[in-house]
């Protein structure tokens, strides 16, 4: 049997046991954590699994995309300017298929982000990658929001305006 037929067949059991919305919302929101993650720490969470053989579809590279804006939100699009991004594929020996980008030129960061999202994409792995890796870092992060929340509330100030009677 041929790897595309496998791959069809297991994309196909997996469409019927979840839908096609909820693997892209997952997906999503494990970009989100990853993106934000160092890349240090996702390789010594990922280092605690056995994980599958993999192999690059695209190796880590570094290139640029045009940041475009608007003034106020709704406006006319205009461009901003460069930023350098870094993607990277991974495809599993099961045959799903991950995607990496991260801002920056740091290529273990993009493979590291692709074979999660390869990971994800999988029955076998999809909780053990959730749990080890995903909740870790999510919870770091909301504390690290939290700290930084606390930080900049410990600076605030109020002004209030004394009113001085005439007369």
């Amino acid at each position: 049997m041929k790897l595309s037929n496998i791959t069809y067949n297991f994309r196909q059991t997996i469409a019927k046991m979840m839908p096609t919305e909820t693997i892209q919302q997952t997906r999503q929101a494990a970009m989100a954590v990853l993106v934000h993650a160092a890349a240090d720490d996702i390789a010594a969470r990922l280092s605690d699994l056995e994980l599958p053989a993999s192999m690059a579809l695209r190796e880590p590279e570094n290139g640029l995309v045009m940041v475009r804006g608007r003034i106020g939100g709704d406006g006319s699009a205009f461009n901003l300017g460069e930023a350098t991004v870094t993607r990277a594929a991974v495809r599993l020996a099961s045959g799903e298929c991950g995607f990496g980008y991260t801002l920056g030129r740091d290529r273990d960061k993009a493979r590291l982000i692709a074979l999660c999202d390869a990971l994800i994409q999988t029955a076998d792995y999809a909780a053990t990658i959730e749990a080890n890796v995903l909740a870790p870092l999510r919870a770091e992060q909301a504390a690290e929001r939290q700290r930084k929340a606390e930080q900049t509330a410990a600076t605030k100030v109020d002004f209030y305006t004394l009113v001085r009677g005439e007369g």
